[in-house]
């Protein structure tokens, strides 16, 4: 059933009217990852009283506009104009109006911009009223279920390749906790070809076109993740979150220190040959755990 958008501006009306929406303040707006029906009704009805919108992309901010049967100013606001944007919304702001920010999709400020303009709002005097609503890093994470983790860390999106990549997922990998990565669908296959390299015991969870028609969501070892991914070519479209699980407690101990003679085998190969085969032959030379020898060989580069 279709809902007109008259009805659903007067549901909203009903929900939140009462509710508090200062003027001169800006309003850090939660919008649907995927999924319409997850808007808010309290952001619903600021949004039918906001004087402006500012917006990381005025097509899609006005596409939401018109599905909710609303016509409001829109100021483009992005990454690459965010702090030179920001005085139009300020101007706003110092007048007396009302002003929400959104980014394409989720929670401004979240691996989208929004965090510069929040700064100078408040660097201003002015209010900000966060609006909280969809966010696919939290969606991902009650998805995945990973009860052994306690609290976890958002990454967003690693370096796009080379060492650079492999030396991020490595750091990503010795951290405890969650670990929640974005992904883009022509990169997911090479990241989850490292990742069973690197971990293939680490739980992984898999959220693809999270809310979207085609959502899907799988939870299994790193190293199966490519043979899954490869199963079906529609694994390899849309959008990504990975959740990486925290660390048992027999991985965990592959962080202790590594035995002296895997050390001095380690720093030998080091000094002649790339990351990766260094370890790879401090692995079968001293029989030390490679995701270990990873972990010191990326220590010991980065103290050069």
């Amino acid at each position: 059933m279709t809902i007109s958008p008259s009805l659903l501006l007067q549901a909203a009306a009903d929900a939140a009217g009462s509710q508090q929406f200062p003027r001169g303040a800006l309003y850090v707006l939660a919008t649907p990852i995927g999924n319409l029906a997850d808007m808010s009704l309290r952001a619903i009805h600021l949004l039918s009283l906001v004087d402006a919108v500012a917006c990381e992309d005025t097509r899609v901010t006005g596409r939401l506009l018109q599905h909710l049967g609303l016509h409001k100013p829109l100021i483009a606001l992005h990454e690459h104009n965010e702090l030179s944007a920001a005085p139009q919304v300020l101007a706003r702001l110092a007048a007396g109006q009302r002003v929400a920010y959104a980014s394409d999709a989720g929670t401004p400020a979240v691996s989208d911009p929004g965090a510069a303009l929040v700064a100078a709002t408040v660097a201003q005097g002015h209010a900000v009223v966060p609006l909280p609503g969809a966010s696919s890093v939290v969606t991902a994470l009650c998805a995945a279920g990973d009860a052994a983790a306690a609290g976890f860390c958002f990454h967003g999106f690693l370096p796009a390749k080379g060492q650079e990549r492999r030396d991020a997922l490595l750091a990503v990998l010795a951290l405890p906790g969650s670990q929640v990565l974005f992904e883009a669908p022509h990169r997911i296959a090479a990241l989850l070809a490292l990742l069973a390299e690197a971990a293939p015991a680490r739980r992984l969870t898999v959220c693809r076109e999270l809310t979207k028609q085609f959502e899907q969501i799988h939870t299994l070892p790193a190293g199966d993740a490519p043979a899954w991914l490869a199963a079906d070519v529609q694994r390899t479209r849309g959008e990504f979150v990975l959740v990486l699980h925290a660390a048992p407690p027999a991985a965990a101990r592959e962080e202790d220190p590594l035995p002296a003679e895997a050390e001095r085998v380690l720093g030998l190969l080091l000094r002649e040959l790339p990351l990766k085969q260094a370890v790879a032959l401090a692995t079968e030379i001293s029989g030390a755990p490679r995701n270990a020898l990873y972990t010191r060989a990326l220590t010991l580069r980065q103290a050069k």
